[in-house]
């Protein structure tokens, strides 16, 4: 696809200045961040310059978006305080759309489109405990990420639904690159649990940065019962980092399978957990099965929710989370080609789930390289603007709340952004 054949889009959607003065309930800022989310991020050169390793909060070469440079920055602030969870992405020869542009004027870090400085922007702080080690010699940042306000452990690293070939999510840019990887990052030992408790220990020395524990890894579908492997990894997990934390129940997210009720049980009374989140991806039985194709074969739609609605009853109304990656319904040659048809089939089916006592976190969907959906055409703003302000809607109306999902401890979902200003 040629660059000027990437400008055609603009001419088939609404601007960002249309949208906003279509939509006036949604804020400017939140607008963008949905936007940048959707179309990537491309950094110059000179922003890349701006880049402190010693300062700033990079990672090495990313597998998934790699872009040639030794670090790049994971994630950016914009004035209010909320975050955008992407870094440098390139630009392919399929890319459907031109990405906004990060690049520096009058020294600051801009976010530009079209010559149009949009915000400024600045680099994500790296955390304090990121260049220690611990006893055993483990770098404490290959034990623990961290977004701003969140500190993040992921205990295992290859997600099980791609051990059958085509089983894996076909927009997961993420385990795919996993696919072929052998399970060695499922192995934990007890030298990996200490590891843990020293690097958390670390970690809330830094006062006032944290304002949530966060858990989230692939899918271990073995044990007696699908996930009773997994289930007993994050126990182990939480228990490990709970001798540094004085308080039975403090605020910990964890996104994960579809646990049963018995395991989710297990999880509630032996852990410190206090907020759950599971995926059902795509709101749409049928798509569910075209787009998720293993948790779909190993669980099952109705099952699945099955499994959300059971959590409720364990952790409360409002501490549990269905993840969705929106627009992904949109996808070809199943999706749906209609716009408005898509957006009525979300919100009508969130708002039966969220009758049931589980809110939203929706994330924006960008096709990466990896996905078996790299090459698929994502929704417009319009489009996702309007979900943001469905599902929050929805979310007000059968009165759930956003604890860890909100701007602060969470960051990545737009409708749990609008939960600041209800």
């Amino acid at each position: 696809m040629s660059i000027n054949e990437k400008t055609h889009w603009r001419e088939k959607e609404l601007s960002y200045d249309q949208v906003i003065d279509k939509y006036p309930d949604i804020p400017p800022i939140l607008a963008l961040k949905i936007d940048v989310s959707r179309r990537g991020i491309a950094y110059t050169d000179a922003a890349f310059a701006k880049v402190d390793s010693n300062k700033h909060h990079v990672e090495p070469f990313n597998y998934m978006i790699g872009h040639g440079k030794q670090i790049s920055p994971i994630g950016l602030f914009l004035r209010d305080g909320s975050v955008i969870c992407q870094g440098h992405q390139e630009v392919y020869d399929w890319t459907y759309r031109d990405p906004y542009i990060l690049d520096v004027v009058d020294d600051k870090l801009v976010i530009v489109d079209n010559d149009r400085i949009f915000e400024e922007a600045k680099f994500w702080e790296k955390p304090d405990f990121y260049d220690k080690y611990t006893s055993n010699g483990t770098p404490m940042r290959e034990i623990a990420s961290a977004r701003p306000q969140r500190l993040t452990i992921a205990p295992a690293t290859k997600c099980h639904f791609w051990d059958v070939p085509k089983e894996g999510c076909k927009y997961c840019a993420l385990f795919s690159a996993h696919r072929s990887a052998n399970d060695e990052g499922d192995i934990r030992d007890d030298k990996w649990f200490s590891d843990v408790t020293e690097t958390v220990e670390e970690a809330l020395k830094q006062k006032g940065r944290y304002a949530s524990f966060h858990m989230t890894a692939g899918s271990t579908l073995s044990g007696k019962e699908i996930f009773d492997d997994e289930v007993d990894l994050y126990i182990k997990t939480l228990k490990a980092a709970e001798r540094v934390i004085d308080a039975k129940k403090f605020p910990v997210k964890l996104v994960a399978s579809a646990f049963s009720k018995k395991q989710l049980q297990r999880m509630y009374e032996e852990t410190a957990i206090t907020t759950y989140t599971t995926d059902l991806e795509v709101l749409n039985k049928n798509l569910f099965g075209w787009v998720c194709p293993g948790k779909n074969r190993l669980v099952g739609y109705d099952e699945w929710k099955h499994r959300l609605y059971d959590a409720v009853e364990i952790f409360g109304r409002g501490n549990v989370d269905c993840g969705i990656v929106g627009g992904v319904e949109t996808a070809q040659p199943n999706g749906f080609e209609d716009e408005q048809e898509a957006l009525n089939n979300v919100l009508t089916e969130a708002e039966e789930i969220a009758s049931h006592g589980v809110s939203f976190a929706d994330c924006v969907w960008n096709t990466l390289p990896g996905a078996i959906f790299m090459k698929q055409k994502t929704p417009s703003l319009e489009y996702y603007v309007q979900l943001a302000l469905g599902l929050a809607e929805v979310r007000r109306k059968n009165g759930l709340y956003i604890y860890t999902d909100d701007y602060r401890r969470c960051g990545n979902h737009p409708n749990t952004d609008l939960a600041r200003i209800d």
